[in-house]
């Protein structure tokens, strides 16, 4: 006997998945469950973002999370790691925590977002068929070609309407959505401690949201791996100073001038750092 179809919306809270279900539902297509995959690291006003959703859609939205929280799998996790010697034999290497995700290891991701859902999906996939809807953008295809979006019963239906990231935004602005201005400070409205973020969003984060920054110094003490490729947060904080101060005195950023008087002084800061 076959089993009953559920269909699931994955919904991240952003401008692409609240546009994606926002016109399901307005096109009267089923939406059985819609899913968030909370890390713990969004912006508050996200957050909500998400409760207004709810409130004006008038359905829930169903909340999975990891049962461990990111500091602890950030700092605290026993992790061994293998490297190889130059006799090419592996040995074990302990660390406290996974540290600061890199391109080629986001373990949050995996951990805090992949994981739970999957073990939500696979709970309800004993009885149903379950069919998703994932809220990936016209101008986005690229990521089409990932395994995860090319698994049996998932749906990109931003790409079949041809929605754009500007589409979605504007759809979403005209229903009443701005989550208080995000996406006017941001290129990326993600988890807002991600060190994958530009450093222009890295600057918005200093000047706009102190409380953030400060939480993400705190994080930035407790590990063994850099921020930023070159930067810890406390040099990226000098570094945005220095940049006022640059622009004050009338002179451009990005010149050579600029990048050398920069070295000098987070070298000058970094001795001082040292001596105390």
């Amino acid at each position: 006997m076959d089993k009953p179809t559920l269909r699931v919306c994955s919904f991240s809270g952003g401008k692409d998945s609240t546009a994606m279900l926002l016109r399901l539902l307005e096109e009267g297509i089923q939406v059985d469950v819609i899913l968030f995959c909370d890390t713990g690291l969004e912006f508050p006003a996200l957050y909500d973002h998400i409760r207004k959703v709810e409130r004006n859609i008038g359905r829930e939205i169903t909340t999975v999370k990891c049962a461990d929280d990111f500091e602890y799998l950030f700092a605290r996790k026993k992790i061994t790691r293998k490297r190889k010697t130059q006799n090419a034999a592996r040995y074990g290497m302990e660390r406290n925590g996974y540290s600061w995700a890199g391109p080629k290891m986001r373990w949050c991701i995996e951990l805090l977002k992949n994981q739970p859902r999957e073990q939500f999906l696979q709970h309800l996939r004993e009885e149903y068929t379950v069919l998703e809807y994932v809220g990936i953008a016209a101008d986005e295809a690229y990521r089409l070609s990932r395994k995860c979006n090319q698994r049996p019963n998932v749906r990109h239906p931003l790409v079949e309407w041809g929605m754009t990231e500007a589409d979605c935004l504007a759809y979403c602005k005209e229903r009443g959505y701005d989550w208080s201005g995000l996406y006017e400070k941001f290129h990326r409205v993600s988890c807002w401690c991600c060190p994958l973020q530009s450093l222009a969003d890295c600057r918005v984060l200093y000047r706009d949201f102190p409380d953030l920054w400060e939480q993400l110094k705190r994080w930035d003490a407790m590990t063994w791996r850099t921020f930023k490729d070159g930067y810890s947060v406390i040099q990226l904080e000098q570094r945005f100073d220095f940049e006022d101060e640059w622009l004050k005195a009338g002179k451009r950023l990005r010149t050579k001038a600029f990048y050398s008087a920069l070295r000098e002084r987070l070298a000058v800061n970094n001795a001082s750092d040292s001596n105390h």
